[in-house]
This record gives C-alpha cells, structure tokens and sequence, in this order.
C-alpha cells in the first residue's frame, strides 16, 4: 500500500479563457435582444414597402396618417392644427427636429403632400417619409 503525500496534489487551476468566451456570448446576447425590444409608440398602419428602406432609431416626431385621414402623434389622435403648432414650436426649440410621416399605402397621396407642405410652411424643413423594408 502507498501512501500519498498531501503536497503531490495539483492545485486547482481556474480556466479563465471559457469564462470569457461565456462573457463575450452573453454580451453579444443581450446587445442582440435589446436591439429587437425598441417600443416605438406607434399606431398599426399598412405601409408601402421598399427595397432600400432604412431604420432610424432616433426620430423626433413620427406622425402616422391612417387610411381614413386621422393623424396621430406616436400613439395618441391629435388634430392637424395642433399638430403643426406642436412641430413648429419643437422646431423652435430643437435644430435638428425632423418629422417623419408614416402613411398608409392606401392614402390619398395628395393628402400626404399636403401635409409635408403645412409642415413646410411652419417652417419645418427636416422630413421623410417611412417605408417597410423589403419591397420589390
């Protein structure tokens, strides 16, 4: 029978490397699912869709014109009046303002021009216009 020494053991050793490879996944991981949890308050409305549409994840205004002519800020029916009013003093206050129409595909599109043209005349000069990505 042989006997062991206490001090022949190794000594436990830390693998740091798969520790950082979990931490790098992780990190990837929650950067990827935030990316997917952006809670844009907006109004369902179908959009046209095109092929080289861009997201833009800082807008200041996004107004959504439904197909039945209503407007709405974000998620809340508000009055064309008071929509210019509120553009054009946050234009006031902000120089880079800009607006962003959300329109359904079914809309008038003179009633979509009309709109940009009010905006214009308020003074407002920074706008576009949202697609859904992925038309032909």
């Amino acid at each position: 029978m042989r006997i062991r020494d206490r001090h022949d053991f190794d000594k436990p050793e830390v693998m740091i490397i798969p520790m950082i490879d979990i931490m790098f996944f992780l990190l990837v991981f929650f950067m990827l699912s935030t990316l997917y949890m952006v809670n844009l308050k907006t109004v369902p409305v179908n959009m046209p869709k095109a092929q080289s549409a861009e997201t833009q994840m800082s807008v200041n205004y996004l107004v959504t014109m439904k197909s039945d002519g209503s407007l709405w800020l974000e998620d809340k029916l508000i009055g064309e009046k008071e929509l210019i009013a509120k553009a054009k003093a946050e234009n006031a206050r902000n120089p880079r303002f800009a607006v962003v129409v959300r329109a359904d595909q079914n809309l008038d599109y003179g009633m979509v021009i009309g709109l940009l043209d009010k905006f214009k005349a308020a003074g407002i000069t920074k706008f576009g216009l949202a697609a859904e990505s992925g038309g032909n």
